[in-house]
């Protein structure tokens, strides 16, 4: 049974500690901040992954322009910008966006 359930979307969680988590989603919290880049991340484990990545090592490379990331996952949000595509669209307005997080912040 989950107990906690997030006011914002309504999903639900076994653990609070897990739903506080979730809702930097919504609120866009950073709380964990590189101290040699000042970079800020919502989870703890993805800054220990940020630090543990050598400076200007860029193991991900975009097939289509070259450039180059240190997470694959911004890799694939960088592959968007190369297409139309924008799955994302405000409930509201209707405009289409490239990710949740562009969403989110219109």
């Amino acid at each position: 049974e989950r107990l906690f359930r997030c006011p914002n979307c309504g999903k639900g969680f076994n653990c609070n500690c897990t739903l506080i988590r979730h809702q930097r989603i919504h609120t866009g919290g950073r709380p964990h901040e590189c101290g040699e880049c000042q970079k800020s991340f919502r989870e703890k484990a993805t800054l220990i992954q940020h630090q543990n990545i050598p400076t200007g090592e860029r193991l991900y490379k975009c097939g289509d322009c070259g450039k180059g990331f240190r997470q694959r996952a911004h890799l694939i949000v960088h592959q968007k910008t190369h297409t139309d595509e924008r799955p994302y669209e405000c409930s509201q307005c209707g405009k289409g966006f490239r990710t949740s997080t562009d969403l989110l912040v219109h």
